[in-house]
């Protein structure tokens, strides 16, 4: 028997998500629900319409539906009760960010130099948040303590980059 192609495997990105968070975004309704909910607080009717505007023409029932599966799964939430003429409006926010874009196919190779000097510097603060006592306990799940390193940096990141826009090095409000 000979080999016809054998590709080594790099691994090149870190993905942390949860079943439930994966089951909950498997809908792109629901996906864009997150994408529209970001920095905004909105009604099951207003998310309707938002989602009209991008082609996603779904009856409020089923919107309801795709925002108690958000709900559960801790993706969005209930920000604000407000009494509207005797009813009670509900409105949803989040505090995930979903960035759903595509890199494109010479990422890799345009970006190489930075991902290489990014990576050394990111190594030396993981070595330094991995020396944490709290991250020192053991744990029966495999991974654990990768996860924990990459959420506490995914965490951090998200909050350094709510405070300024490093593509245009402006503070946000």
């Amino acid at each position: 028997m000979s080999t016809l192609l054998e590709k080594p495997i790099k691994i090149s990105r870190i993905m942390t998500i949860s079943v439930e968070h994966a089951r909950a975004l498997e809908d792109p309704a629901r996906a864009k629900i997150v994408e529209i909910l970001y920095h905004k607080r909105l009604t099951a009717e207003q998310i309707t319409k938002e989602l009209q505007k991008t082609g996603h023409n779904k009856a409020i029932t089923t919107i309801r539906h795709h925002i108690d599966i958000l709900k559960e799964a801790g993706l969005i939430e209930i920000v604000k009760i407000e009494e509207v003429r005797g009813a009670v409006a509900k409105f949803y926010g989040t505090s995930t960010k979903f960035l759903g874009n595509h890199s494109s196919k010479d990422f890799d190779t345009k970006y190489s130099s930075i991902i290489e000097n990014t990576s050394a510097k990111i190594e030396k603060i993981l070595e330094g948040i991995a020396k944490k006592p709290a991250l020192q306990k053991k744990t029966d799940k495999q991974g654990y303590g990768e996860f924990l390193l990459m959420e506490i940096v995914n965490r951090a990141t998200a909050k350094a980059l709510e405070t300024k826009d490093y593509t245009s090095q402006k503070k946000i409000k």
